[in-house]
């Protein structure tokens, strides 16, 4: 099984660096894709209450025959329950839906700035982690002006930023940001919703590394140091994201992706979702 490196978080605990998101994996579809995902050696598993699919994610980490405490399970409270009383609810909905009494990370999914509520949501997770129901958190999509905000307003720093981050959109300033704050950054859409894969600079390096082209984007995404949660619903495409540990990209090719910088995202910018 390969050895997937395990990142130190602010609050102590660490976090697999490499795991298994479920974005867009239907309900029905992601009891099998998790345990496909844990048996290729994935021990994260990024879901969230947006998704509609909790419910499948806690079945199939039972199914599989693991212990629950060797699955690091994310989820997040989506925007439109930010505020204090509606996340906590929204926690205790999530946990109920997972089946389980605590999660290993809980996510402020988005900030909506034009809502003005996520300093709350924030402090209800501060609660959350005080009541040991959520074993770190963090946030998503949060720009460096919102993660100033929490620091001048509430008493804990965020575990994790989670942010759209691929080779089109490398996210320098919210990483420097992090690594200057004890803050991982966490990719996600770090393929750009497979876009990125018809890119000759990516089909070169792959041919150089006898890779895929999944393959150099993920493995530049480790090598940044940031935390990725690669998606799939395909066994063989989800063993293959996770064999990234036996080459390594060099100055040459990291140099070659960082040219390919455009500043697109696949997804809202933060401050206009909400």
């Amino acid at each position: 099984m390969t050895s997937i490196p395990q990142v130190t978080l602010n609050d102590g605990s660490s976090i697999p660096q490499l795991g298994f998101g479920v974005y867009k994996i239907p309900e029905a579809e992601t009891v099998d894709a998790v345990l496909a995902a844990l048996d290729a050696g994935y021990r994260h598993i990024d879901t969230a209450a947006f998704y509609e699919n909790e419910r499948g994610v806690g079945e199939g980490v039972r199914r599989s025959g693991l212990d629950r405490g060797d699955v690091y399970v994310t989820t997040k409270v989506w925007w439109t329950e930010n505020g204090y009383d509606s996340t906590l609810r929204s926690f205790d909905a999530s946990l109920e839906r997972l089946g389980f009494d605590t999660v290993d990370l809980f996510l402020i999914h988005w900030p909506a700035p034009k809502h003005d509520k996520y300093v709350d949501t924030w402090r209800a997770l501060e609660r959350i982690r005080e009541e040991g129901r959520a074993r770190s958190i963090g946030v998503a999509n949060f720009h460096t002006h919102h993660l100033d905000r929490l620091a001048a307003e509430t008493d804990v720093v965020p575990a994790v930023n989670q942010v759209e981050l691929h080779p089109w959109l490398p996210q320098e300033e919210v990483r420097r940001y992090d690594r200057e704050h004890g803050i991982v950054t966490e990719a996600w859409s770090p393929l750009a919703r497979g876009r990125v894969l018809g890119d000759p600079t990516l089909d070169g390096l792959a041919r150089k590394h006898g890779v895929t082209p999944a393959q150099v984007v993920i493995r530049w995404q480790l090598q940044l140091g940031n935390v990725v949660i690669p998606k799939s619903s395909t066994p063989a495409r989800i063993r293959e994201n996770l064999d990234v540990f036996g080459f390594e990209l060099d100055a040459d090719d990291l140099a070659s992706i960082a040219a390919l910088e455009t500043g697109e995202r696949t997804g809202k910018d933060p401050d206009e979702l909400g």
